[in-house]
């Protein structure tokens, strides 16, 4: 059993588990609004199953793709895969597993998202390989994981609707700022290897302008949904509390001061998203409360 428990835990830690909260509350909050603000039970299990699928067969992917970059790169040599912890087979079955997963729950959600789930898997697969010939890639993984939302209100209502592209552009738009921030550690390593992002095309300085301007989107977009779901105004104060913590994320790095980048990432950015997760609840319950006689 501890076997059992162990090579579970070298699974988590290859495919970073823990960040699953990045886009996991956005699809929830999805499904909220989708469904009116009741908890949507009978989808719910199979909405958190597909995606725990889809992001496990993403990692799981990307460490496969880029073993021999990840090999070469000090920030990313002791991974589990470089090092040895696990053989490409038994990444290759685990990707194989989080892909069936995710299939076997969208076939358990309903007709459309069964149709659609071999193209979110070519999405969320094929970002591994765009930094080899585009410095858009963190666009790419944005892309990839703003098909969180979409996909859960898929799972709620079965058909497409605006709110959730609204929302899924947000996502879009947030990813690819934090992934631009992160990828400055790597310039010098990118530049070198030949690979593609925009700290590497633009510089340091200059990714940070455009992750800054992909932000602002994100909090616009955030906001625009407002307009477009029953929502109570307490909603905006969510939106203006991500806003905060975005402006917090960015005065924590600086061209000339990449130290804390880990913070930025991976703290902030999961309150953001459990914050907005939160923030969305409240505002839906108490816009019921309000619509209640």
């Amino acid at each position: 059993m501890r076997t059992l428990v162990d090579r579970a835990i070298v699974y988590g830690r290859m495919i970073k588990f823990s960040h699953s909260v990045f886009a996991l509350p956005f699809a929830l909050a999805s499904a909220a609004v989708a469904a009116g603000g009741r908890v949507p039970w009978p989808e719910l299990p199979w909405i958190v199953l597909a995606m725990i699928g889809a992001r496990s067969a993403a990692m799981g992917f990307n460490r496969l793709a880029d073993q021999a970059i990840d090999a070469r790169n000090p920030r990313t040599a002791g991974r589990e895969l470089p090092r040895g912890v696990l053989s490409r087979r038994e990444v290759w079955l685990f990707v194989s597993l989080s892909a069936l997963a995710l299939v076997g729950a969208a076939a358990m959600l309903n007709p459309l998202c069964l149709l659609l789930s071999p193209v979110a898997l070519l999405v969320v697969l094929g970002y591994s390989y765009t930094k080899r010939f585009t410095s858009l890639s963190h666009l790419v993984l944005g892309l990839a994981l703003s098909i969180a939302p979409v996909g859960a209100w898929l799972a709620v209502r079965g058909r497409f609707d605006l709110p959730p592209v609204v929302l899924a552009l947000a996502v879009l738009c947030w990813v690819a700022g934090f992934d631009t921030i992160y990828s400055c550690q790597d310039v010098e390593f990118d530049r070198r290897e030949g690979l593609r992002s925009l700290p590497a095309l633009l510089g340091i300085r200059r990714a940070l302008n455009v992750a800054r301007i992909l932000h602002v989107a994100a909090v616009i977009l955030l906001a625009a949904l407002y307009a477009r779901a029953p929502l109570h105004p307490v909603y905006l104060a969510g939106v203006a509390a991500v806003a905060a913590l975005l402006v917090y994320e960015h005065s924590l790095v600086s061209a000339d001061d990449l130290s804390r980048v880990d913070a930025a990432f991976f703290a902030v950015n999961g309150w953001i998203a459990v914050g907005y997760l939160a923030f969305t609840i409240l505002a839906l319950r108490l816009a019921q409360g309000a619509a209640t006689p």
